[in-house]
């Protein structure tokens, strides 16, 4: 696989070159605005699944495929999208990903019953999952070029907070759009980001080289690892499926997926170029352990965010303007505690705070009801907001100085992954908690859910020892441009990783 490192000042030139500072806004804006897309169409569908509902002739229920749709595919994508982005050029990719974007905006913007709507469902998830990877991508090779080991802080800090904070505000946005102009904004709304992120993309980011200049369709392939592409999404949506099916468990899909797991695993030990590097999963516990953090408090965020968005609507009594205006401070908080983490390296403390809070905020909805003053319902969402803000961040910053930089964007594409994993799987926990009717005892149901999700994150945390050694030493941005050998002897580590 091409080193990273060998992204050169001279294959940038208009970036790098140019005697502008490496990150100025000009070529973090865009990955900002494309980063972003995935996660606010993730979160900003929960205020209108019940409007949809109503203007469908179907049940609140039913529309509950609009959601998984999107995360089944996003799981899917995000890694096979940093895999192509490594392989052909991440500007590519992430231009051809808001292309898509922009035309299935328009598609479930105008349309006219639920099987375009899932369609155009889809192919947000196919299209927002391209964006995230290649940033991570671009990020690490304008680094390498301005001949840092880092990129400043602040850059990865506002990737996490583009992230973070429109998971949270996505509600709170939705609500207030879709109670002004209707269920379609929630699509819509894709036109103009998508347009504004392509323009700026296609302006400000420098032309990728040529990766693929003399190889052969076949090393294409194999390089890309198709065979182990195919068998992980396969195992991937069989499992999801299963779990979006609960709680009337399909074992037969479970059973699939234990077999497909088992081949990817006997493929990937055998390939070349792994998409799904095993291997490195097994020698490296402090990534591997980053991916199951980052979905288990993913788990218990979107668990709330959709099961107290539900329950307001339908147990409550409120509108989507009503609840996304409930939701507003935790996207604030979400925002304004990832960019306080993203200047700090202590990332085990903020790992463990945001655990804690996860906790705490469980504990915090057991005495809810529909009788409960909405004070006590911001204080509680609130309190997601924190845990969503500070994990983000601080699982960002242990995956990009973890992961080998030749794999970043497949990595990177990985922890999403476990996310959507865990946002499926919250999706189940509230179709179980609800599964006859939305009241407080299922909103009970999803608390003392959410007591042991909470419990599992911090004792994940609290004894995991490698995550010291990815504390690092404050903002790698600051550091000046290494000499020749060390520059070098970064490129080995990287590429022995």
């Amino acid at each position: 696989m091409d080193d990273i490192g060998s992204t050169g000042p001279a294959r940038n030139r208009g970036s790098v070159g140019t005697g502008r500072r490496p990150f100025d806004p000009r070529f973090v804006t865009p990955l900002y605005a494309g980063a972003a897309l995935n996660p606010v169409n993730s979160s900003m569908i929960a205020t209108a699944l019940v409007p949809i509902a109503a203007a469908m002739g179907t049940g609140v229920g039913q529309t509950a495929v609009l959601i998984s749709s999107l995360y089944l595919t996003s799981a899917i994508a995000q890694p096979a999208a940093g895999r192509l982005a490594e392989e052909f050029g991440a500007r590519r990719v992430f231009v051809a990903g808001t292309t898509v974007v922009l035309v299935a905006g328009i598609l479930g913007g105008f349309a006219w019953g639920m099987t375009p709507l899932i369609i155009a469902r889809v192919l947000i998830g196919a299209g927002t999952s391209a964006c995230y990877p290649s940033a991570m991508l671009l990020i690490r090779q304008h680094a390498a070029a301005a001949g840092m080991k880092e990129p400043p802080s602040s850059v990865l800090g506002g990737l996490a907070v583009a992230g973070a904070a429109t998971v949270a505000v996505g509600p709170a946005v939705g609500g207030l759009l879709i109670g002004w102009l209707g269920w379609r904004t929630a699509f819509l709304i894709n036109v103009p980001a998508a347009l504004i992120a392509l323009a700026m993309a296609l302006r400000w980011i420098a032309k990728d080289p040529d990766r693929t200049q003399g190889r052969s369709l076949r090393t294409t392939a194999q390089r890309l690892d198709l065979p182990g592409m195919v068998t992980f999404a396969g195992a991937l949506t069989t499992l999801l499926i299963f779990l979006d099916g609960l709680p009337q468990p399909n074992w037969i899909l479970l059973g699939v997926t234990v077999v497909l797991a088992g081949v990817l695993v006997g493929w990937e030990l055998k390939a070349v170029n792994p998409f799904l590097d095993v291997r490195l999963l097994a020698s490296n516990p402090a990534l591997t352990r980053t991916y199951l953090r980052n979905g288990l408090t993913l788990l218990g965020t979107y668990v709330i965010l959709y099961g107290l968005t539900q329950w307001l609507q339908a147990a409550r009594g409120l509108t989507s303007f009503q609840a996304g205006l409930i939701l507003i401070p935790m996207g604030a908080l979400s925002a304004v505690t990832a960019r306080i983490a993203s200047r700090s390296s202590a990332v085990r403390g903020w790992l463990i705070a945001s655990a804690a809070l996860l906790l705490v905020g469980a504990v915090a909805t057991l005495p809810l009801t529909t009788g409960s003053p909405i004070v006590a319902l911001v204080a509680v969402t609130a309190l997601f907001g924190l845990t969503s803000g500070a994990s983000t961040v601080a699982n960002q910053t242990v995956l990009y100085r973890k992961a080998p930089a030749s794999t970043i964007g497949t990595a990177s594409g990985l922890l999403r992954t476990f996310g959507y994993v865990g946002s499926i799987a919250s999706a189940a926990v509230t179709g179980i908690a609800f599964r006859d009717r939305v009241d407080d005892a299922g909103l009970h149901h999803i608390s003392w859910a959410l007591v042991v999700i909470g419990s599992l994150a911090l004792l994940m945390t609290v004894i995991d020892r490698h995550l010291a050694d990815a504390a690092g030493k404050g903002s790698a941005g600051r550091r000046r441009r290494p000499t020749a050998s060390a520059d070098a002897s970064q490129g080995a580590t990287d590429e022995v990783a």
